[in-house]
């Protein structure tokens, strides 16, 4: 059955930088919303709008017959999923389950063939478009698992992003996150750079992103992440602690299928080097220091 605003009670758990927004947008859409997350305070401005707060991952899965999450990390996805008090374990028969999270493709299999067995419809559609992104509603939406379930859910998808595309079986979806992750990853060292020789070269990098950023150039971290930069602005759209996170599960996949990615190397490394400076809740574009 599609999901339609008539037959759905959404039930969103992590409403953090991006959490918050795609929560927004799925209340503007029109949806009734059931949240959860660790800390209640970070919710307020999403329960004056409406949105009802629980207080545990069990009674989002009792009240709700779409289940998203957005969390930190694999442990986070594992301990939400799978736990004594959690989503499969207390979900209903028929309630679709979307892990939003970027998180590992064997994570994303066995969530899904745990919740096949309690015929719960399990989604891996991990999400690309930063602060930016979650905040208009134009996120890049990757998803894995059965077609039949993507498309069932995909009014709800439409609520979060303008780019939605079907990658395959479970495990595509992060399998394909993983791949915007490395492209990020490399390019995000060549912004850094652009920017910090055209300061060295006495221009006005203000001026240059006008010149190189519509060019052949041009990237999504070009033009939004950037200016960032040049302002001094290191609030995160995406935090680099977990930007390494993401780059330590592709290398591991790249690893196994016995792939070399030294680009992705050089840039965990980078990163990790900022981490340990204390840089790890900036946002991606804090790697500009690592020059400065």
């Amino acid at each position: 059955m599609v999901q339609t605003k008539q037959n759905t009670t959404i039930g969103f758990i992590g409403t953090g930088v991006m959490g918050k927004s795609m929560v927004n947008n799925l209340i503007e859409a029109g949806y009734p919303l059931v949240i959860y997350s660790r800390t209640k305070t970070k919710a307020e401005s999403l329960i004056e709008q409406g949105a009802k707060w629980v207080q545990s991952p069990k009674e989002v899965a009792e009240r709700a017959n779409v289940i998203i999450t957005i969390v930190g990390y694999p442990s986070d996805v594992e301990e939400i999923y799978l736990g004594e008090n959690g989503l499969l374990e207390n979900g209903r028969k028929g309630t679709y389950m979307i892990d939003m999270t970027t998180s590992t493709p064997t994570l994303a299999k066995k969530i899904y063939l745990e919740a096949a067995q309690k015929q719960i419809h399990a989604l891996d559609a991990p999400v690309s478009g930063g602060d930016i992104g979650a905040r208009e509603a134009r996120l890049s939406i990757m998803v894995g698992g059965e077609k039949e379930h993507f498309e069932a859910v995909s009014p709800v998808f439409e609520a979060l992003g303008t780019n939605i595309v079907y990658q395959g079986e479970a495990g595509a979806g992060q399998h394909t996150k993983m791949c915007n992750q490395i492209a990020i990853a490399s390019n995000m060292i060549g912004v850094c750079e652009a920017i910090v020789y055209a300061e060295k070269a006495g221009l006005y990098p203000e001026t240059v992103l006008k010149s190189i950023s519509s060019g052949a150039a041009g990237s999504w971290s070009l033009s939004n992440l950037a200016p960032r930069m040049i302002e001094d602005n290191f609030e995160p759209g995406f935090y680099i602690k977990h930007f390494i996170k993401d780059m330590t599960i592709a290398l591991a996949e790249a690893e196994a299928m016995g792939m070399d990615t030294p680009g992705l190397a050089l840039a965990q490394s980078l990163y990790t080097r900022l981490a340990q400076a204390g840089e790890e809740n900036s946002g991606t574009q804090a790697l500009y220091k690592y020059w400065k």
